[in-house]
């Protein structure tokens, strides 16, 4: 049983991994077994965060690149799969946010959320799938959210980009589940990252959270690495177009 979630000899990406839930997740491929690339394009803390990860153990490298920068990602992956060899794994992560009032939301921001959230997981997926069909296998996991499925006020470009991923994963494993990789999506609820510290830190907010999720609290970094594994490994073998809610019940419950 424990082979059929191992990563071992395995390699896997992870886009904007040099902190929050991406470098939590490079964290536990490594603990199943993986090699890691990190990527970021601030270089400082992709070092940094590689030096953690290299103190534990875990065999790591770095790949700077700006994911929403098409010829950029192109020219990356293919140097690295040319010099180092297969990835095998991707976990398209890379993300921001913006919170503003839709009626006033600037139309830089939102272009800006369309470049990060949604196209930077087309411009990787494709130059890493290029190579997965070719060898005939691969995993390619995209961070969603419980946004995939929900509104709150004030992010509404941020829900329609991250409907987008999800409708993005299912369009990925339909055309390239017939070359051996299977695409799927994992779906945040509220977890405690960089990305919501403000939301964190609101006593107003913790509370209607904690009585609005099932589970009663915020998620941990850590409860994601799971549903992670499980995608990147042989036991999600048949398991494709999928997303996968790790968000405390709340999406289940009015």
């Amino acid at each position: 049983m424990s082979e059929m979630f191992s990563l071992a000899g395995k390699r896997a990406l992870i886009t904007g991994s040099s902190q929050g839930i991406g470098l939590a997740l490079a964290r536990g491929l490594a603990g199943a077994g993986a090699s890691i690339v990190l990527n970021g394009r601030d270089l400082a803390k992709l070092d940094g965060a590689a030096a953690a990860l290299a103190a534990e153990g875990a065999e790591v490298a770095t790949l700077a690149f700006d994911a929403t920068d098409h010829g950029a990602v192109r020219a990356a992956i293919d140097g690295f799969e040319a010099e180092h060899g297969a990835i095998d794994i991707l976990v398209n992560n890379a993300g921001m946010q913006h919170r503003t009032p839709l009626e006033d939301f600037p139309a830089d921001a939102f272009e800006k959320l369309l470049q990060t959230n949604i196209a930077s997981v087309f411009h990787v997926g494709q130059a890493v799938a290029r190579h997965m069909i070719g060898r005939g296998a691969g995993k390619i996991i995209n961070i969603a959210s419980v946004q995939t499925a929900l509104a709150r006020p004030g992010i509404a470009p941020y829900t329609a980009t991250k409907g987008a991923v999800a409708n993005l994963t299912k369009g990925m494993a339909t055309d390239w589940a017939r070359h051996g990789l299977q695409c799927n999506a994992i779906a945040p609820g509220y977890f405690d990252t960089p990305l919501n510290a403000a939301l964190v830190a609101d006593p107003e907010f913790s509370a209607w959270l904690e009585n609005r999720t099932p589970a009663g609290r915020w998620g941990q970094v850590e409860e994601l690495v799971g549903a992670c594994i499980f995608l990147s490994s042989a036991a999600s073998s048949f398991v494709n177009g999928h997303t996968l809610f790790v968000d405390g019940g709340i999406t289940a419950s009015l």
